[in-house]
């Protein structure tokens, strides 16, 4: 009898929301659902981590709260936890961008897989900055797949992965959520 495969799954919050949206309409999904699908039967969660940044409360106290209920809900999944980073403002531009997100994630990969803490990696995002993290866990022996609701826009990452996992509705399945699906960027919170 075989030992099961460990797998650990890394969701980049903002960037799933913005996929979710675009390509099914809304992000509210059953992330429990999700991860038992892409986990299967033959393999252990070892933990599911979601990455992501509070709106400011300030600026926009009502979606800050709602997204915090998201958080509070996706936390009290079992096996899951969430990592927050911060919002902040370009001097020149204004544009509201996401710090240390993507950093935590790439270095929970790297990390965990270097403590010999899982098996398998499953990395649900686009962002090709992730690419070499996906690398340096591969070539610690660790399988690495990508998992994400379109195929277009993530070169590097499919040819950077083991195995490439296109979510579709087998995958995918709504949930309603406490009014938000947590997307990391003020006014575009389902209503």
């Amino acid at each position: 009898m075989t030992t099961p495969k460990r797998v650990i799954v890394f969701i980049d919050g903002s960037n799933s929301y913005f996929a979710l949206k675009s390509t099914r309409g809304s992000a509210n999904i059953d992330f429990a659902y999700l991860v038992r699908q892409i986990v299967g039967p033959e393999r252990e969660l070892v933990r599911v981590y979601y990455y992501n940044a509070p709106v400011n409360r300030e600026e926009v106290p009502d979606q800050y709260k709602s997204q915090q209920k998201f958080f509070a809900a996706l936390q009290a999944l079992d096996f899951f936890e969430v990592k927050l980073g911060y919002l902040a403002r370009r001097p020149q531009s204004g544009a509201i961008v996401e710090k240390g997100v993507d950093v935590k994630l790439a270095v929970d990969m790297v990390a965990l897989a270097a403590k010999n803490l899982y098996d398998v990696g499953v990395l649900i995002s686009a962002d090709g900055d992730f690419a070499d993290a996906v690398q340096h866990v591969k070539d610690m022996g660790k399988h690495v797949e990508v998992a994400y609701p379109s195929a277009h826009g993530i070169y590097h990452l499919k040819q950077a992965c083991d195995k490439f996992i296109l979510l579709d509705d087998s995958y995918l399945r709504s949930r309603p959520w406490p009014t938000c699906s947590g997307g990391g960027v003020p006014n575009h919170l389902d209503s």
